[in-house]
């Protein structure tokens, strides 16, 4: 009766611990979704172009981090992202492991870094004058 009580007990936990799972394109899909966290550089040579007013400057790419203004009034904007992704794969059996106290830490992980600079500069009519980029990924 003792061991039909622990078994029971045990499938009980691994239900309730699996019934929990979720892919990473899951996890991924319930993130917050904003212009900012999704900018690429891709998407900078697609939308921005000289002559480009600076309202629809902000609709395409959201707000800068970093706005200064010369001498003459012109205004730069600066959009410095950095996105890092981490992820991890873990064996197919570590709840089931874990549960009868074996060592269940066995997988692999893994991230990337990506970063994205641009730098936009405005004339006098507040217009894109000029703009550069540099991306990276790591």
């Amino acid at each position: 009766m003792n061991v039909h009580r622990t078994l029971l007990q045990v499938l009980a936990m691994a239900a309730v611990l699996l019934g929990g799972c979720m892919s990473v394109a899951e996890h991924r899909s319930r993130l917050e979704s904003t212009t900012e966290r999704e900018m690429t550089l891709g998407m900078v040579q697609r939308e921005l172009h000289r002559g480009m007013a600076q309202g629809d400057v902000a609709t395409a790419l959201g707000s800068p981090n970093i706005v200064t203004r010369d001498s003459d009034g012109r205004e730069t904007w600066i959009y410095d992202k950095v996105a890092t992704e981490a992820s991890y794969s873990g064996g197919g059996h570590y709840m089931t492991l874990a549960l009868f106290g074996a060592d269940g830490s066995s997988g692999a992980s893994s991230s990337t870094q990506r970063t994205l600079t641009v730098v936009i500069k405005f004339d006098g009519a507040s217009a894109v004058d000029s703009f550069a980029y540099h991306a990276s990924r790591f």
